[in-house]
């Protein structure tokens, strides 16, 4: 069977899923862990393609841009380097919510020489406040300054890629990634919780930023390259990316509740059957999210909202008298069980647990048996599109000058 690939199943794929606290729910590593232990989910170091972008735009906004300004999508050069868009086309003036849908390839890097200001070398700085911001989101690959830095060139892996994405629905707070969520003795005594004990979250953008960019990352699935990621009813953002001959095809996303990334190429760096990342990557990711998020509250996300907003027609978007008519909003699956939840019954079975110990004894000296182990981990499964969080201001970013 040939498809995507030169043999399509001779392709690997790699993913992971995680909490937006960090904690990886799930990873595959390759495609048969019997044909090759490699972790392509941590090992492999792959080009991001445009799916590095997100962190462009976040250092555009930091730095005084807004989704609705705009800029010109036309040639330009460094050097003797001339990006190319993938339609090789230009659209003129398009706003940056518009040029992140599109996946334009020429404004990042136009964003990327403004962020210079009037330096001797304006791209160079600004790659560097790129690779500054990046690493506030937990991006640790080395990214070596080349010009292509800005549309993806700039090799990284699937698991900091993914956990890194949950800084926007996360109001600007970047996560450590960790698979340990407690350690308990074998009585069942907890000795060790991530959530108490673990790194905690780092304020890697401010929450209005935040906000911004997942509205802008709203509308690449939406109405942009990934379409297929679309999940019924449960707010998503993300964004696709896709190298050069095709050796390379993600999605990576988010929801209020998961973070995940997905890769596709081949191991020996050979192009696939022209695989971009909004086909097989964002199909692969919705599945995996629609399994993700049964028996789960779904949560909203800063700039998004509670819900999808579905497609209505022109004559249908105007109720009588000409009054706009509000847009439907599905509700996602209703919830089962939370997190908090799940870590009532498990105190509960706990004390249950202990008072059984206790009423069995029938003489002082008698040993008790050893507890029970438990787990208190959940069940396994515009202008500005920001609004400050109740009690939180929203930040404020220096005024940009065109």
């Amino acid at each position: 069977m040939r498809q995507f690939g030169r043999d399509y199943h001779a392709t690997q794929a790699a993913t992971v899923v995680a909490d937006l606290d960090g904690g990886v729910r799930a990873m595959v590593g390759g495609r048969d862990y019997g044909g090759s232990q490699f972790n392509r989910a941590v090992d492999a170091m792959r080009q991001p393609g445009s799916s590095f972008k997100p962190y462009v735009y976040a250092t555009a906004l930091l730095n005084g841009w807004k989704p609705s300004d705009t800029i010109i999508d036309g040639p330009v050069c460094i050097g003797n380097w001339c990006p190319q868009n993938y339609g090789h086309s230009y659209s003129g003036k398009v706003t940056l919510t518009t040029a992140i849908t599109r996946s334009i390839n020429v404004v990042p890097v136009k964003l990327s020489i403004w962020l210079g200001g009037k330096s001797p070398n304006p791209a160079k700085v600004g790659r560097a406040k790129i690779t500054e911001v990046a690493r506030k989101f937990g991006i640790k690959a080395p990214l070596p300054d080349t010009p292509s830095m800005p549309i993806g060139s700039d090799e990284v892996s699937v698991l900091e890629h993914a956990v890194a994405y949950a800084t926007f629905p996360n109001k600007g707070k970047s996560v450590t990634p960790h698979a340990v969520l407690e350690v308990r003795t074998g009585a069942g005594d907890l000795v060790w919780r991530f959530d108490r004990d673990g790194k905690k979250p780092v304020q890697a953008i401010p929450a209005s930023v935040a906000s911004d960019m997942s509205g802008m990352m709203s509308h690449v699935v939406s109405e942009g390259t990934a379409r297929r990621a679309a999940l019924d009813g449960i707010p998503t953002g993300g964004k696709t990316g896709t190298t050069n001959a095709y050796r390379d095809a993600w999605f990576a996303g988010f929801t209020g509740n998961f973070t995940c990334a997905v890769w596709y190429g081949n191991d020996d760096y050979s192009p696939t059957n022209r695989m971009t990342g909004g086909s097989l990557p964002a199909q692969t990711w919705h599945d995996i999210m629609v399994v993700a998020h049964q028996g789960v509250e779904i949560k909203e996300i800063p700039g998004i909202g509670a819900g999808t907003k579905q497609p209505a027609s022109a004559s249908a978007a105007m109720a009588a008298g000409g009054a706009p008519k509000l847009p439907d909003i599905k509700p996602g699956p209703p919830p089962i069980l939370t997190k908090r939840g799940a870590d009532i019954l498990v105190r509960v079975e706990k004390l249950l647990d202990e008072a059984g110990k206790t009423a069995g004894k029938v003489a002082p000296g008698d040993p008790a048996k050893p507890g029970k182990p438990v787990s208190s981990s959940a069940i396994a499964f515009p202008d500005s599109f920001a609004a400050a969080a109740p009690g939180e201001a929203a930040a404020t970013a220096p005024p940009r000058k065109n």
